[in-house]
């Protein structure tokens, strides 16, 4: 007896150890990891150095987008890689955008060419990355630079078309009316309501412009700079987050693309209240406004009967609805579907109500939540991302908690134990209780955002309800057959397979969490977020270009980690005691 508990000392006493040794490893490369990935963090440059020049003919615009590309050149075969990006960038962003050329194209020929001016943009800016591509970026911008010569030679020769300076004359009035409009329609946002989404971009760069004249006529008042701030947030959390457009983005066009553009209007933000110059707020927002028609113009492209099918299915009304159900849901219900399928193999089947309960409460807050944020903050806003980021890092933790208790007992001695142990309702109530919450929290997480995604949808697509439903029953039924493959084949699974399957199932999500959680702070501005230009973005995996995300997700990955060894260190020790 005596040697048992020697041995029972000696397994704590190295469990203790092995667990403070883990964590100053896990403090550590935390640390080493923030200061490496930092070292590589860089701030989105601004390219709006020729944004304002005003050019007496295309051939003019033609010349400039010239004179950027050789200089993109120089800088690339002098080594100076992110130099020549940013020359690559200004010919797109300043000159081929600002002077508006992109849509005096778009308009005259058609978006094929405009698709394929851009692509060769693109293609610049991946090259210039890689190692000993001088010829091939020397002939794509050879290529380029003829293409938008000949392009701007016949915009000019066509009397029917604006010269670039006369054309911006006119799309100023035009933005002059159109922000009246605005003024007088205060925040009342009814949805696209037939428009095009270039259309709601022009509508959002109204907005932007605002909050630069705001922020120019501010002169360091704080009300006025914060009035500027405003409008930047109603142009991302009223026209971007609401409208749709963010999802439709991440759907269409990729997640990393919604990365770049959301951490370009927190940059715009950030300029603002740290009291930058006028100049630099206006480089930020005139970068922001040529990504924004940028990525319009490829979402209208894809609602157009020439697109392909994907896209076609994925910015259409259903698709919308399906995919926003089946992302935001899909998550909960593995989480939700582990609970139930550990209480059912545990011989509890009749505790699965409460689980139930866990889930129908979650529902019924998400749906209070998303109308009280549509009362108070307009239906989105940074309040609604700072819940979602503090329920995220509390549902991580009761992963973590219901994860390494379910790895505990994942060997067979350890589950007879706890069969014997639970001689009457077999779970007590303090892990009952935790369940139940887990079930809630998983739901509560995506309830809201969900809601509030629905609203923009039915909000923009007018006369498409009956297509918004199809694609929400459509999702729903695949989260069922997901559901109830879950819920009857894990009972056949044998207990060690199970628990370990079930746990490393829990682990994963922690981790997705943590990175989720974190960015959420970073959109409501509760964090300010370090960004890694050039990493993807994984919105299922809840990896993020943030140093903050990144780090989230090791330190997740590494106590995970730990606690695992932890437990294979205990189950080592009572075999050792066994044997004795």
């Amino acid at each position: 007896m005596r040697a048992c508990k020697s041995v029972r000392r000696v397994v704590s006493g190295a469990t203790a150890l092995m667990l403070a040794v883990c964590m100053v490893m896990c403090m550590s490369m935390c640390t080493f990891a923030s200061f490496v990935i930092s070292s590589f963090a860089v701030t989105m440059p601004a390219f709006a150095t020729d944004a304002d020049r005003s050019y007496a003919s295309w051939s003019d615009v033609s010349k400039a987008i010239d004179s950027q590309l050789n200089q993109g050149q120089s800088e690339y075969k002098s080594g100076n890689n992110s130099g020549a990006a940013t020359r690559f960038q200004a010919a797109y962003n300043s000159v081929y955008v600002a002077s508006n050329m992109i849509t005096v194209v778009r308009d005259t020929f058609g978006q094929n060419k405009v698709q394929s001016q851009s692509d060769q943009f693109q293609q610049l800016q991946t090259l210039v990355y890689q190692q000993n591509q001088g010829d091939q970026i020397a002939a794509v911008s050879k290529a380029l630079s003829a293409d938008v010569s000949q392009t701007a030679a016949q915009l000019d020769s066509n009397s029917k078309i604006d010269k670039p300076n006369i054309y911006a004359q006119k799309l100023r009035a035009q933005i002059k009316a159109e922000r009246k409009k605005l003024d007088a329609a205060k925040k009342k946002n009814l949805g696209r309501n037939g428009r095009t989404w270039s259309q709601v971009a022009r509508e959002m760069n109204v907005i932007l412009d605002k909050s630069v004249a705001t922020y120019k006529s501010a002169k360091g008042n704080k009300s006025k700079v914060a009035t500027a701030v405003d409008l930047i947030n109603e142009a991302y959390y009223q026209y971007y987050e609401k409208l749709g457009f963010e999802k439709n983005v991440m759907n269409a066009i990729s997640g990393s693309r919604v990365s770049t553009v959301e951490y370009q209007f927190k940059e715009c933000r950030q300029t603002m209240n740290n009291g930058q110059t006028v100049e630099q707020a206006k480089k930020f927002v005139t970068d922001l406004k040529a990504m924004l028609i940028e990525d319009s113009a490829k979402l209208d492209k894809g609602a157009s009967s020439n697109a392909n099918p994907f896209m076609q299915f994925i910015t259409s009304s259903f698709g919308q609805a399906f995919v926003i159900l089946l992302r935001e849901g899909l998550e909960a219900l593995l989480v939700v579907a582990a609970i139930i399928a550990y209480l059912i193999k545990s011989g509890h089947k009749n505790m699965v109500k409460y689980i139930y309960l866990g889930l129908a409460a979650g529902i019924v807050a998400s749906l209070i939540v998303a109308a009280l944020f549509g009362l108070l903050f307009n239906g989105s806003g940074p309040q609604q991302e700072i819940t979602e980021g503090v329920v995220a890092l509390f549902a991580m933790l009761m992963l973590l908690y219901t994860s390494n208790w379910m790895i505990s007992r994942s060997s067979v001695q350890a589950w007879n134990k706890y069969i014997s142990d639970q001689t009457t309702a077999a779970v007590s109530k303090g892990s009952l209780i935790s369940l139940a919450l887990l079930s809630f929290l998983a739901v509560f997480r995506e309830g809201a955002e969900t809601v509030i995604f629905y609203q923009a949808i039915f909000a923009v697509s007018s006369g498409a309800d009956s297509l918004i439903w199809g694609g929400f029953v459509a999702a729903a039924a695949v989260l069922v057959v997901i559901f109830l493959l879950i819920r009857f084949a894990s009972v056949r699974i044998p207990i060690r397979p199970f628990f370990t399957g079930t746990s490393a199932l829990m682990s994963v999500l922690v981790v997705i969490f943590a990175g989720g959680g974190v960015h959420a702070l970073i959109e409501g501005d509760a964090l300010a977020g370090m960004y890694i230009q050039g990493l993807p973005t994984n919105d299922w995996l809840g990896f993020y270009p943030y140093v903050e995300t990144i780090v989230a997700q090791i330190l997740a990955a590494i106590v995970v980690i730990s606690l695992l060894c932890v437990s294979i260190a205990r189950s080592r020790g009572k075999r050792a005691i066994e044997n004795k």
